[in-house]
């Protein structure tokens, strides 16, 4: 059996990121746009990583189409698990993080104890193989309740935000050039490009007055599957991330223990110094995030419905009316969480439509997004109060009228 994973070249480290961006912009898709849910979304996405993974397995070589596949359905799923955990179950997002880092500690440690190594380039056998599919679903569940976690912690810009993982990926880079352990260097980046490949899509579809650059989420998501497109074809045909095992000019790299316990050092200062580095950024003055503390920014008239949604398209309005219908429904027939659940997508359709909506009328914009506010309130309340819910879903449903 040859090694089932590719080279770990700049090749790789770039396809890495533009799935893990693309993916997440595909799911939020398939969540919003066909108003699936969360729950269900993430349902359906097991049950294809579950038939992509097979087939991945049962490939006897390195196949970039078939492990790339993977990787975009896998970032996918553990994005998916992650946001169950925060926006259905209302799990802190510093005990996300916590869990999962401390679920990757323990699938290493067994992989490690079974194989005795971690190393990409000894991807062999089935067992090792499996361990490391699992080890990535989680890499995907941490790295996105790190970087979530951190911009709650901070309140950044998108644009702010990429600068972070990016440092840090370059803190890497270094480390390992300078003779830090190749396998720890390889899993702490890989953790990285999940927050990196995220806050840049964000980046790149939030609108100018987010501190984006205003492509929107569907163009973004094209260029990247694009771009993915292109470099599997290239690698393909080129072979370029092909591990030759049986290359006998291949050499592993010299390992100097004295260097590593010195970059593990390094390592320690780096997590210090970002430690300190987020803590000094919460204590900082900053806007809260889009649907925290459900306080609207600016004073807005109260509009009648054709005001309200006339400068939308209807499509877009009919959208958030179904899923408004869909969460009143849920909680009249006494499903708290169910209807929890469900309002959650109505948030988030709502924030990925922003960079259209908003700028069609603002005025109208800021009036729908005050009449959303008090439905996520009322259904994330400690103690819901099932007439307040049904007050304000009624209020938000004659808006959209």
């Amino acid at each position: 059996m040859l090694n089932k994973v590719p080279e770990v070249t700049i090749w790789f480290w770039v396809i890495k990121i533009l799935c893990t961006t693309v993916g997440e912009s595909f799911a939020d898709w398939i969540n919003m746009n066909l108003g699936v849910g969360l729950i269900s979304t993430a349902l359906i996405f097991t049950a294809v990583l579950a038939g992509v993974l097979g087939w991945q397995l049962s490939t006897k070589r390195y196949i970039p189409f078939v492990y790339w596949l993977t990787v975009v359905v896998v970032s996918v799923t553990g994005t998916l698990y992650t946001d169950i955990l925060t926006d259905s179950q209302g799990v802190p997002l510093a005990l996300s993080t916590s869990v999962f880092a401390g679920v990757l500690a323990v699938v290493f440690g067994i992989w490690y104890a079974r194989e005795r190594t971690l190393s990409v380039h000894s991807i062999i056998t089935r067992p090792r193989e499996l361990f490391y599919w699992l080890a990535v679903l989680v890499t995907f569940a941490l790295g996105t309740a790190t970087g979530d976690w951190t911009l709650e912690l901070t309140g950044w810009t998108p644009g702010v935000s990429v600068l972070l993982p990016l440092g840090l990926i370059a803190a890497i880079v270094l480390a390992w050039r300078l003779g830090a352990n190749a396998v720890l260097s390889f899993w702490l980046a890989y953790i990285l490009t999940r927050p990196l490949g995220a806050n840049l899509g964000d980046w790149l579809g939030s609108p100018s007055s987010e501190g984006g650059l205003g492509l929107g989420t569907a163009a973004t998501s094209v260029i990247f599957l694009f771009a993915i497109l292109t470099t599997v074809v290239y690698l393909t045909f080129s072979r370029s991330d092909v591990i030759e095992t049986s290359d006998p000019t291949r050499t592993p790299r010299a390992v100097n223990p004295a260097r590593e316990r010195i970059m593990l050092g390094y390592y320690a200062v780096v997590a210090v110094a970002t430690a300190a580095l987020l803590v000094w950024a919460h204590q900082q003055p900053h806007a809260a995030a889009a649907g925290e503390n459900d306080t609207p920014a600016p004073a807005t008239a109260h509009l009648t419905p054709k005001q309200a949604t006339s400068p939308f398209p209807p499509v877009e309005i009919a959208k958030f009316r179904m899923i408004a219908a869909d969460t009143l429904g849920k909680l009249n027939s006494g499903d708290q969480a169910a209807a929890a659940t469900r309002v959650t997508d109505l948030e988030t359709a709502w924030d990925a439509d922003q960079p259209t909506l908003e700028p069609k009328d603002e005025q109208a914009w800021h009036f729908l997004d005050s009449e959303i506010d008090p439905v996520l309130t009322a259904l994330r309340a400690p103690n819901p109060d099932s007439a307040t819910e049904v007050k304000a879903l009624n209020a938000l449903l004659t808006s959209l009228s």
